[in-house]
């Protein structure tokens, strides 16, 4: 499988000015390929193929008076900025298609270089090289040092550049990781989030949900206010702006660390993991958006998904439209409708539930079963589509996964 490793870089001023050519030849090549698109498009000619936009826009451009800088920088990666642009209409032609599913992909837009975030990669094809001495070796660009925090796993088969919005500056690495199954473990969990505790665990763990932006609210706030105050185009404005990125980038990079020790641990202790599958993107337009974007639910899931494939364990995404929190864990009966204040409810079997501890439950319990079973829950296990069937015994099964209702929890 493939990952990402990333580090830290300093380049000297010399090499900033280096790579700020490189960013700027990239972008322009990008926008360079989108216009010319766009006019054929409009014009109803036919398709720029690659090839003639890469003869065009970089081979031929160089030979011009207007684009002879183009020279300056790594031919590399200005054909990674066409591959880009061919990715992106790739990616917009397969979502209205149906190709591609989930949300739909708008058309490509133009960069700017007033964008919070700048890059460009380097291949094999570059020759960029990692050095005895821990320096990275970029051509046109020279030797960069680079904060090692661990080892690469393999040789890496291209490298990224990137400049943030707080003006710092990462290497990004691809390489090829071998999977590294952990020894059996005898237990298996099911992880119902939310956002007064992050996730409970059908064990009965609760994690208490951080809220590093909430934490940092209180200086965000003083700090664009200091910003709203700065002339625009003033110098002053621009460090005000560094300022305030920096503090998002620290909120960011807490949580994501605190995300990459809890999911760890989580693999780590358990042969199988199954989480719901929330619709993240649409409660992200609700009255509980900030908190919803403040817990990171996508991100998690996203680390115990390629942690279990990496490290042999199992995982599986449960249905969003089954009723977890209504359903009673142990006769099976789904309730009423309840609302977001009740965290805690009484079966008529007698059991009486903590609401998310129940719904970690079922949760697991539909993780574990199959199709056929009386849980009823749709799985999906990785990337494999969840089946569209359902085979229940429930006397109120017959009603639909929208008359039932979605399930949230605060």
């Amino acid at each position: 499988m493939q990952l990402r490793y990333q580090f830290r870089v300093y380049p000297t001023l010399g090499q900033q000015i280096e790579l700020a050519k490189a960013f700027g030849c990239a972008r322009v090549v990008f926008n360079d390929g989108l216009r010319l698109r766009q006019r054929a498009w409009e014009a109803g000619e036919k398709h720029v193929s690659d090839a003639v936009l890469s003869r065009l826009l970089i081979t031929e451009a160089k030979k011009t008076e207007e684009r002879a800088w183009l020279g300056e920088v790594s031919a590399v990666v200005l054909q990674q900025a066409l591959a880009d642009l061919n990715i992106a209409y790739r990616n917009f032609f397969a979502s209205i298609s149906g190709e591609r599913k989930g949300r739909v992909v708008s058309p490509p837009r133009f960069r700017s270089r007033k964008d919070n975030r700048q890059s460009i990669r380097f291949t094999k094809n570059s020759r960029f090289k990692v050095l005895d001495n821990g320096r990275l070796r970029l051509p046109k660009i020279g030797d960069l040092v680079v904060r090692w925090s661990r080892e690469l796993p393999s040789v890496p088969s291209s490298v990224t550049v990137v400049k943030d919005a707080a003006g710092r500056y990462f290497a990004s690495f691809v390489v090829q990781a071998t999977e590294e199954p952990l020894p059996e473990a005898d237990y298996e969990v099911g992880i119902d989030l939310g956002l007064t505790h992050f996730a409970v665990l059908s064990d009965g763990t609760k994690v208490t949900a951080p809220r590093f932006l909430r934490r940092a609210a209180r200086k965000l706030k003083r700090l664009q206010q200091d910003l709203s105050r700065k002339q625009k185009g003033s110098a002053n404005r621009k460090k005000a702006v560094v300022k305030v990125a920096r503090a998002h980038a620290r909120v960011a990079e807490t949580r994501r660390d605190w995300q990459h020790k809890l999911s760890t641990a989580i693999i780590r202790d358990n042969q199988a993991v199954y989480v719901e599958d929330l619709a993240v993107a649409g409660l992200g337009r609700t009255r509980l958006a900030k908190s919803v974007h403040d817990a990171g639910w996508a991100s998690f899931t996203a680390m115990l998904e390629y942690k279990a494939a990496r490290y042999g364990r199992r995982f599986g995404r449960v249905d969003r439209w089954f009723p977890s929190t209504r359903m009673c864990s142990q006769c099976g009966r789904i309730s009423d409708r309840m609302a977001l204040d009740v965290r805690s409810w009484e079966c008529p079997c007698g059991a009486t539930h903590d609401r998310d501890v129940n719904a970690a439950m079922n949760v697991l319990a539909a993780g574990q079963a199959d199709n056929s079973n009386d849980r009823g829950a749709q799985v999906r296990p990785g990337l494999v589509p969840a089946p569209r069937r359902e085979a229940v015994t429930h006397p109120d099964a017959a009603c639909s996964h929208m008359q039932r209702g979605g399930n949230l929890h605060p």
